[in-house]
Protein backbone atom coordinates (compact mmCIF):
# COMPACT_ATOMS: atom_id res chain seq x y z
CA UNK A 1 0.00 0.00 0.00
CA UNK A 2 1.31 3.48 -0.83
CA UNK A 3 2.25 5.91 1.89
CA UNK A 4 -1.04 7.85 1.71
CA UNK A 5 -4.33 5.98 1.79
CA UNK A 6 -7.06 7.42 -0.41
CA UNK A 7 -10.34 7.45 1.53
CA UNK A 8 -13.77 8.58 0.31
CA UNK A 9 -16.13 10.17 2.84
CA UNK A 10 -19.69 9.78 1.53
CA UNK A 11 -21.27 11.67 4.40
CA UNK A 12 -23.72 14.56 4.08
CA UNK A 13 -22.47 17.92 5.27
CA UNK A 14 -25.91 19.57 5.15
CA UNK A 15 -26.94 18.45 8.65
CA UNK A 16 -25.39 18.83 12.08
CA UNK A 17 -25.11 15.06 12.62
CA UNK A 18 -23.20 14.54 9.38
CA UNK A 19 -20.87 17.42 10.18
CA UNK A 20 -20.24 15.85 13.58
CA UNK A 21 -19.23 12.59 11.90
CA UNK A 22 -16.82 14.50 9.67
CA UNK A 23 -15.31 16.27 12.68
CA UNK A 24 -14.74 12.87 14.28
CA UNK A 25 -12.94 11.60 11.19
CA UNK A 26 -10.87 14.79 11.16
CA UNK A 27 -9.87 14.29 14.80
CA UNK A 28 -8.62 10.80 13.94
CA UNK A 29 -6.63 12.19 11.01
CA UNK A 30 -4.85 14.68 13.26
CA UNK A 31 -3.06 11.72 14.86
CA UNK A 32 -2.90 9.64 11.64
CA UNK A 33 -2.03 12.06 8.81
CA UNK A 34 -1.38 9.37 6.18
CA UNK A 35 -4.83 9.68 4.58
CA UNK A 36 -5.78 11.55 1.44
CA UNK A 37 -9.49 12.35 1.84
CA UNK A 38 -11.99 12.59 -1.00
CA UNK A 39 -14.94 14.66 0.20
CA UNK A 40 -17.60 16.74 -1.50
CA UNK A 41 -20.73 18.46 -0.21
CA UNK A 42 -23.74 16.18 -0.39
CA UNK A 43 -27.23 15.69 1.02
CA UNK A 44 -28.72 12.39 2.25
CA UNK A 45 -30.82 11.97 -0.92
CA UNK A 46 -27.97 12.63 -3.38
CA UNK A 47 -26.99 9.84 -5.83
CA UNK A 48 -23.53 8.25 -5.69
CA UNK A 49 -20.82 10.63 -6.96
CA UNK A 50 -19.90 9.84 -10.59
CA UNK A 51 -16.19 9.65 -9.78
CA UNK A 52 -16.77 6.64 -7.50
CA UNK A 53 -17.11 4.37 -10.55
CA UNK A 54 -13.60 3.14 -11.30
CA UNK A 55 -12.05 5.14 -8.44
CA UNK A 56 -8.63 3.80 -7.39
CA UNK A 57 -9.03 4.45 -3.67
CA UNK A 58 -8.34 2.33 -0.61
CA UNK A 59 -11.39 2.68 1.64
CA UNK A 60 -14.78 4.32 2.20
CA UNK A 61 -16.74 5.68 5.17
CA UNK A 62 -20.36 6.24 4.16
CA UNK A 63 -23.85 6.92 5.38
CA UNK A 64 -25.54 4.35 3.17
CA UNK A 65 -28.92 6.01 2.66
CA UNK A 66 -30.12 4.07 -0.42
CA UNK A 67 -29.71 0.77 -2.20
CA UNK A 68 -28.28 2.66 -5.17
CA UNK A 69 -25.44 3.98 -3.02
CA UNK A 70 -24.93 0.54 -1.48
CA UNK A 71 -24.53 -1.08 -4.91
CA UNK A 72 -22.14 1.64 -6.08
CA UNK A 73 -19.99 1.14 -2.98
CA UNK A 74 -19.96 -2.65 -3.31
CA UNK A 75 -18.82 -2.39 -6.94
CA UNK A 76 -15.62 -0.70 -5.77
CA UNK A 77 -14.61 -3.83 -3.85
CA UNK A 78 -13.01 -1.60 -1.19
CA UNK A 79 -13.19 -1.84 2.63
CA UNK A 80 -16.25 0.12 3.82
CA UNK A 81 -17.56 1.35 7.19
CA UNK A 82 -21.25 2.25 7.29
CA UNK A 83 -22.24 5.02 9.74
CA UNK A 84 -25.98 5.03 9.00
CA UNK A 85 -27.56 1.61 9.60
CA UNK A 86 -30.48 2.17 7.23
CA UNK A 87 -30.19 -1.41 5.98
CA UNK A 88 -29.01 -4.70 7.44
CA UNK A 89 -25.79 -4.80 5.45
CA UNK A 90 -22.93 -7.28 5.62
CA UNK A 91 -20.39 -4.57 6.33
CA UNK A 92 -19.06 -3.03 9.56
CA UNK A 93 -21.41 -0.51 11.15
CA UNK A 94 -20.75 2.21 13.71
CA UNK A 95 -23.95 3.91 14.87
CA UNK A 96 -25.78 5.50 17.79
CA UNK A 97 -27.03 3.23 20.57
CA UNK A 98 -30.71 4.12 20.29
CA UNK A 99 -31.47 2.45 23.60
CA UNK A 100 -29.31 5.11 25.28
CA UNK A 101 -31.05 7.85 23.29
CA UNK A 102 -34.49 6.72 24.39
CA UNK A 103 -33.38 6.15 27.96
CA UNK A 104 -32.15 9.75 28.15
CA UNK A 105 -35.45 10.99 26.71
CA UNK A 106 -37.54 8.94 29.12
CA UNK A 107 -35.51 9.88 32.19
CA UNK A 108 -35.51 13.56 31.26
CA UNK A 109 -39.28 13.75 30.81
CA UNK A 110 -39.90 11.54 33.86
CA UNK A 111 -37.62 13.73 35.98
CA UNK A 112 -39.69 16.72 34.89
CA UNK A 113 -42.71 15.01 36.43
CA UNK A 114 -44.49 13.95 33.23
CA UNK A 115 -46.65 10.84 33.46
CA UNK A 116 -48.36 11.40 30.12
CA UNK A 117 -45.80 10.66 27.41
CA UNK A 118 -45.97 10.84 23.62
CA UNK A 119 -43.79 10.20 20.58
CA UNK A 120 -43.90 11.89 17.19
CA UNK A 121 -41.92 10.64 14.20
CA UNK A 122 -41.69 9.80 10.51
CA UNK A 123 -43.29 6.53 9.38
CA UNK A 124 -40.91 4.55 7.20
CA UNK A 125 -37.73 6.09 8.61
CA UNK A 126 -35.92 3.27 10.42
CA UNK A 127 -34.23 5.50 13.02
CA UNK A 128 -37.65 6.96 13.90
CA UNK A 129 -39.26 3.54 14.15
CA UNK A 130 -36.46 2.27 16.42
CA UNK A 131 -36.83 5.27 18.70
CA UNK A 132 -40.59 4.80 18.82
CA UNK A 133 -40.21 1.12 19.73
CA UNK A 134 -37.64 1.62 22.48
CA UNK A 135 -39.39 4.70 23.92
CA UNK A 136 -42.74 2.88 23.99
CA UNK A 137 -41.13 0.03 25.94
CA UNK A 138 -39.86 2.48 28.56
CA UNK A 139 -43.17 4.34 28.71
CA UNK A 140 -45.04 1.09 29.40
CA UNK A 141 -43.86 1.27 33.02
CA UNK A 142 -46.67 1.46 35.61
CA UNK A 143 -48.06 4.94 36.13
CA UNK A 144 -47.43 6.24 32.60
CA UNK A 145 -49.73 6.78 29.64
CA UNK A 146 -48.41 6.74 26.08
CA UNK A 147 -49.56 7.99 22.68
CA UNK A 148 -47.71 8.06 19.36
CA UNK A 149 -48.04 9.74 15.99
CA UNK A 150 -46.18 9.09 12.76
CA UNK A 151 -46.54 11.16 9.62
CA UNK A 152 -48.37 9.31 6.81
CA UNK A 153 -45.28 8.69 4.70
CA UNK A 154 -45.57 6.15 1.90
CA UNK A 155 -42.90 3.47 1.55
CA UNK A 156 -40.84 1.51 4.01
CA UNK A 157 -37.59 2.08 5.84
CA UNK A 158 -35.64 0.21 3.18
CA UNK A 159 -37.20 2.06 0.24
CA UNK A 160 -34.95 3.38 -2.50
CA UNK A 161 -35.86 7.02 -1.94
CA UNK A 162 -35.27 8.41 1.54
CA UNK A 163 -37.27 11.50 2.44
CA UNK A 164 -35.39 14.77 2.54
CA UNK A 165 -35.95 17.29 5.34
CA UNK A 166 -37.99 19.47 2.97
CA UNK A 167 -40.29 16.57 2.10
CA UNK A 168 -40.73 15.73 5.76
CA UNK A 169 -41.63 19.34 6.51
CA UNK A 170 -44.22 19.32 3.74
CA UNK A 171 -45.73 16.10 5.05
CA UNK A 172 -46.19 17.55 8.50
CA UNK A 173 -47.70 20.83 7.29
CA UNK A 174 -50.47 18.94 5.48
CA UNK A 175 -51.34 16.23 8.02
CA UNK A 176 -53.41 15.88 11.18
CA UNK A 177 -50.59 16.55 13.63
CA UNK A 178 -52.29 19.61 15.11
CA UNK A 179 -55.48 17.67 15.87
CA UNK A 180 -53.49 14.86 17.50
CA UNK A 181 -51.63 17.32 19.71
CA UNK A 182 -54.89 18.93 20.80
CA UNK A 183 -56.31 15.55 21.83
CA UNK A 184 -53.35 14.47 23.95
CA UNK A 185 -53.87 14.36 27.74
CA UNK A 186 -52.19 17.38 29.34
CA UNK A 187 -49.59 18.05 30.57
CA UNK A 188 -47.61 15.75 28.28
CA UNK A 189 -43.93 15.19 27.60
CA UNK A 190 -43.35 14.60 23.90
CA UNK A 191 -40.27 12.94 22.39
CA UNK A 192 -39.73 13.86 18.72
CA UNK A 193 -37.66 11.54 16.54
CA UNK A 194 -35.25 14.36 15.62
CA UNK A 195 -34.92 18.14 15.71
CA UNK A 196 -36.65 18.62 12.34
CA UNK A 197 -39.67 16.78 13.73
CA UNK A 198 -39.45 18.65 17.05
CA UNK A 199 -39.45 22.00 15.28
CA UNK A 200 -42.56 21.01 13.35
CA UNK A 201 -44.30 19.93 16.57
CA UNK A 202 -43.52 23.33 18.08
CA UNK A 203 -44.92 25.05 14.98
CA UNK A 204 -48.11 23.00 15.27
CA UNK A 205 -48.39 23.82 18.98
CA UNK A 206 -48.10 27.52 18.19
CA UNK A 207 -50.79 27.30 15.50
CA UNK A 208 -53.09 25.41 17.87
CA UNK A 209 -52.53 27.80 20.77
CA UNK A 210 -50.97 25.08 22.95
CA UNK A 211 -48.56 26.37 25.60
CA UNK A 212 -45.00 25.01 25.49
CA UNK A 213 -43.72 23.72 27.87
CA UNK A 214 -46.67 24.19 30.25
CA UNK A 215 -49.10 21.96 28.29
CA UNK A 216 -46.68 20.12 25.97
CA UNK A 217 -42.95 19.78 26.63
CA UNK A 218 -41.04 18.89 23.45
CA UNK A 219 -37.68 17.10 23.23
CA UNK A 220 -35.78 16.48 19.96
CA UNK A 221 -32.66 14.55 18.93
CA UNK A 222 -29.37 15.69 17.31
CA UNK A 223 -28.90 19.02 19.09
CA UNK A 224 -28.79 20.80 15.72
CA UNK A 225 -28.31 24.33 17.04
CA UNK A 226 -29.83 25.92 13.92
CA UNK A 227 -33.12 24.05 14.33
CA UNK A 228 -33.06 24.22 18.14
CA UNK A 229 -32.22 27.89 18.62
CA UNK A 230 -34.54 29.10 15.84
CA UNK A 231 -37.50 27.12 17.17
CA UNK A 232 -40.16 28.94 19.19
CA UNK A 233 -39.52 28.32 22.02
CA UNK A 234 -35.93 27.02 21.72
CA UNK A 235 -35.94 23.23 21.49
CA UNK A 236 -34.38 20.93 24.08
CA UNK A 237 -32.51 18.12 22.38
CA UNK A 238 -30.43 14.98 22.90
CA UNK A 239 -26.80 15.39 21.93
CA UNK A 240 -25.57 12.30 20.11
CA UNK A 241 -21.89 11.43 20.00
CA UNK A 242 -21.42 11.83 16.24
CA UNK A 243 -17.79 12.87 16.61
CA UNK A 244 -17.00 9.70 18.54
CA UNK A 245 -18.77 7.62 15.87
CA UNK A 246 -16.71 9.29 13.13
CA UNK A 247 -13.47 8.74 15.01
CA UNK A 248 -14.22 5.06 15.75
CA UNK A 249 -15.27 4.48 12.12
CA UNK A 250 -11.98 5.98 10.91
CA UNK A 251 -9.99 3.74 13.25
CA UNK A 252 -11.86 0.62 12.09
CA UNK A 253 -11.37 1.52 8.43
CA UNK A 254 -7.66 2.12 9.00
CA UNK A 255 -7.39 -1.38 10.44
CA UNK A 256 -9.24 -2.90 7.46
CA UNK A 257 -7.02 -1.06 4.97
CA UNK A 258 -3.99 -2.47 6.77
CA UNK A 259 -5.34 -6.00 6.23
CA UNK A 260 -7.03 -6.43 9.59
CA UNK A 261 -10.18 -8.49 10.10
CA UNK A 262 -13.56 -6.72 10.29
CA UNK A 263 -15.14 -6.47 13.75
CA UNK A 264 -17.30 -9.44 14.69
CA UNK A 265 -20.15 -7.22 15.92
CA UNK A 266 -21.69 -3.86 15.15
CA UNK A 267 -20.38 -0.94 17.18
CA UNK A 268 -22.87 1.28 19.01
CA UNK A 269 -21.98 4.56 20.70
CA UNK A 270 -24.11 5.98 23.55
CA UNK A 271 -25.80 9.36 23.31
CA UNK A 272 -24.09 12.04 25.40
CA UNK A 273 -26.62 14.19 27.25
CA UNK A 274 -29.75 16.32 27.19
CA UNK A 275 -29.18 19.94 26.16
CA UNK A 276 -32.02 21.66 28.02
CA UNK A 277 -33.71 24.65 26.45
CA UNK A 278 -37.06 26.31 27.05
CA UNK A 279 -39.22 23.62 25.38
CA UNK A 280 -38.80 21.25 28.37
CA UNK A 281 -37.72 23.74 31.03
CA UNK A 282 -40.53 22.94 33.44
CA UNK A 283 -41.65 20.41 36.02
CA UNK A 284 -45.03 18.89 35.30
CA UNK A 285 -46.58 18.64 38.75
CA UNK A 286 -49.98 19.70 39.96
CA UNK A 287 -48.42 21.01 43.17
CA UNK A 288 -47.64 24.72 42.70
CA UNK A 289 -45.29 24.72 45.70
CA UNK A 290 -43.10 21.96 44.23
CA UNK A 291 -43.15 23.60 40.79
CA UNK A 292 -42.07 26.92 42.35
CA UNK A 293 -39.29 25.22 44.34
CA UNK A 294 -37.95 23.34 41.32
CA UNK A 295 -38.00 26.50 39.20
CA UNK A 296 -36.01 28.28 41.92
CA UNK A 297 -33.46 25.44 42.05
CA UNK A 298 -33.08 25.42 38.29
CA UNK A 299 -32.48 29.16 38.17
CA UNK A 300 -30.13 29.36 41.18
CA UNK A 301 -28.37 26.01 41.56
CA UNK A 302 -25.07 27.55 40.43
CA UNK A 303 -25.18 30.09 43.28
CA UNK A 304 -24.33 27.68 46.12
CA UNK A 305 -27.93 27.55 47.36
CA UNK A 306 -29.04 25.14 50.07
CA UNK A 307 -32.32 23.55 51.07
CA UNK A 308 -33.07 26.47 53.44
CA UNK A 309 -33.00 28.85 50.44
CA UNK A 310 -35.43 26.60 48.59
CA UNK A 311 -37.73 26.47 51.63
CA UNK A 312 -37.88 30.28 51.76
CA UNK A 313 -38.62 30.47 48.02
CA UNK A 314 -41.35 27.82 48.30
CA UNK A 315 -43.05 29.51 51.25
CA UNK A 316 -43.70 26.33 53.26
CA UNK A 317 -41.97 24.49 56.09
CA UNK A 318 -39.01 22.25 55.36
CA UNK A 319 -40.89 19.15 56.47
CA UNK A 320 -43.83 19.97 54.20
CA UNK A 321 -41.52 20.66 51.25
CA UNK A 322 -39.65 17.39 51.78
CA UNK A 323 -42.95 15.49 51.90
CA UNK A 324 -44.27 17.11 48.73
CA UNK A 325 -41.02 16.45 46.84
CA UNK A 326 -41.15 12.78 47.76
CA UNK A 327 -44.81 12.58 46.78
CA UNK A 328 -44.42 14.19 43.34
CA UNK A 329 -40.77 13.64 42.35
CA UNK A 330 -39.62 10.70 44.51
CA UNK A 331 -36.54 12.66 45.62
CA UNK A 332 -35.59 15.35 48.14
CA UNK A 333 -34.96 19.06 47.51
CA UNK A 334 -31.26 18.44 48.13
CA UNK A 335 -31.31 15.62 45.56
CA UNK A 336 -32.77 18.07 43.04
CA UNK A 337 -30.11 20.70 43.78
CA UNK A 338 -27.35 18.14 43.25
CA UNK A 339 -28.99 16.74 40.11
CA UNK A 340 -29.17 20.16 38.48
CA UNK A 341 -25.61 21.01 39.49
CA UNK A 342 -24.22 17.71 38.18
CA UNK A 343 -26.03 18.24 34.89
CA UNK A 344 -24.47 21.68 34.57
CA UNK A 345 -21.00 20.34 35.40
CA UNK A 346 -21.37 17.72 32.65
CA UNK A 347 -22.37 20.42 30.17
CA UNK A 348 -19.31 22.51 31.03
CA UNK A 349 -16.98 19.50 30.92
CA UNK A 350 -18.16 18.39 27.48
CA UNK A 351 -19.02 21.73 25.89
CA UNK A 352 -16.16 23.96 27.07
CA UNK A 353 -12.42 23.86 27.75
CA UNK A 354 -12.80 25.48 31.20
CA UNK A 355 -10.46 24.19 33.88
CA UNK A 356 -11.85 22.36 36.90
CA UNK A 357 -11.20 25.42 39.06
CA UNK A 358 -13.15 27.60 36.63
CA UNK A 359 -16.03 25.13 36.52
CA UNK A 360 -16.09 24.97 40.33
CA UNK A 361 -16.36 28.75 40.51
CA UNK A 362 -19.06 28.75 37.83
CA UNK A 363 -21.16 26.17 39.71
CA UNK A 364 -20.72 27.66 43.17
CA UNK A 365 -18.16 25.28 44.71
CA UNK A 366 -15.48 26.87 46.85
CA UNK A 367 -12.87 24.26 45.93
CA UNK A 368 -12.41 22.07 42.83
CA UNK A 369 -11.50 19.16 45.12
CA UNK A 370 -14.96 19.24 46.66
CA UNK A 371 -16.53 19.43 43.21
CA UNK A 372 -14.57 16.31 42.23
CA UNK A 373 -15.76 14.47 45.33
CA UNK A 374 -19.43 15.35 44.73
CA UNK A 375 -19.19 14.54 41.02
CA UNK A 376 -17.51 11.17 41.53
CA UNK A 377 -20.10 10.17 44.12
CA UNK A 378 -22.93 10.98 41.69
CA UNK A 379 -21.42 9.77 38.40
CA UNK A 380 -18.92 7.13 39.48
CA UNK A 381 -15.85 8.71 37.87
CA UNK A 382 -13.92 11.95 38.35
CA UNK A 383 -14.73 15.06 36.28
CA UNK A 384 -11.42 14.76 34.41
CA UNK A 385 -12.09 11.10 33.59
CA UNK A 386 -15.60 12.01 32.44
CA UNK A 387 -14.23 14.72 30.11
CA UNK A 388 -11.66 12.33 28.65
CA UNK A 389 -14.32 9.64 28.19
CA UNK A 390 -16.63 11.99 26.31
CA UNK A 391 -13.85 13.28 24.04
CA UNK A 392 -12.12 9.95 23.48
Amino acid sequence: MPKRKKVALLIESSRAYGRGLLRGVASYLHAHPDWSVYLQSRSPEDPPPPWLEGWDGHGIIARVESRTLEKAIRRTGLPVIDVRGAFDLEMPLVETNEHSTCRLAFEHLRSRGFRNLAFCGFAGANYSERRLRYFRELASAPGFSFESYESPVSGQAGSELMLSSREQLAMFSANSLTHWLQELPKPVGLFACNDVCGQQVLNACREAGLAVPEQIAVLGVDNDTVHCELSEPPLSSIQLNAERIGSVAASLLDNLMEGGRPPSAKTFIDAVQIVVRQSTDIVAVDDAVVARAVRFIRQNASDAIGVSDVVRAAGVSRRQLERRFQQHLQRTPNDEIQRVRIRRIKELLTGTELSLSEIAANIGFDHPEYLSTVFKKAVGITPIAFRRQQKA
